[in-house]
């Protein structure tokens, strides 16, 4: 009975050693973000024939872990409802050219830039950046990096944010 008692001894001891795990894949909020939408519809500035642009600022910093999806709305369902297209989006124009207008954006955390630039010239093309509708779209960034949701798919990001559209709201 003596020669079993150190391995029962051990045995017991290392019973509470494997039970304590650090690694509790605790999955943490970011209590400081919340994701928001809102809606643009810029007036763009001309930087040159192919390039107008247009900016703006938040109303308040946003946190440096913070994320900006831009969509532009491309159409409308047969039941009205908009279609959303992320940026960097790029329009091929069908012309004998095979012109193309690309729609991109970038961010920091005090301000938005979208930007429209074509290998046709803008100037005779205001159609390409007037009157045009984007969603601006803030997220935790947090969240991203284990985030299964496709950032293409503007439903999936919508409902994996749990933003109601009822409350976005046009930016003035």
């Amino acid at each position: 009975m003596k020669k079993y008692l150190p391995f029962l001894l051990l045995a017991f001891v290392s019973l509470f050693i494997f039970s304590c795990d650090d690694n509790d894949d605790i999955i943490i909020d970011d209590h400081d973000t919340y994701s928001v939408a809102y809606d643009i519809t810029p007036t763009f500035s001309r930087t040159n024939a192919n390039l107008y642009e247009f900016s703006d600022e938040f109303n308040s910093p946003l946190i440096e872990s913070d994320v900006v999806l831009i969509y532009m709305q491309t159409g409308l369902t047969s039941n009205n409802s908009p279609i959303w297209k992320l940026l960097p989006y790029t329009f091929y124009v069908n012309n004998v050219n095979n012109d193309e207008v690309d729609y991109t954006f970038d961010f920091s955390k005090y301000d938005i830039a979208i930007y429209v630039n074509g290998t046709l010239n803008l100037d005779n093309n205001p159609t390409y950046y007037t009157n045009k509708r984007f969603r601006v779209v803030v997220i935790p960034a947090s969240t991203g990096k284990n985030a299964s949701v496709d950032y293409n798919d503007y439903n999936a990001v919508i409902k994996h944010y749990n933003i109601d559209e009822s409350k976005i709201k046009v930016k003035p």
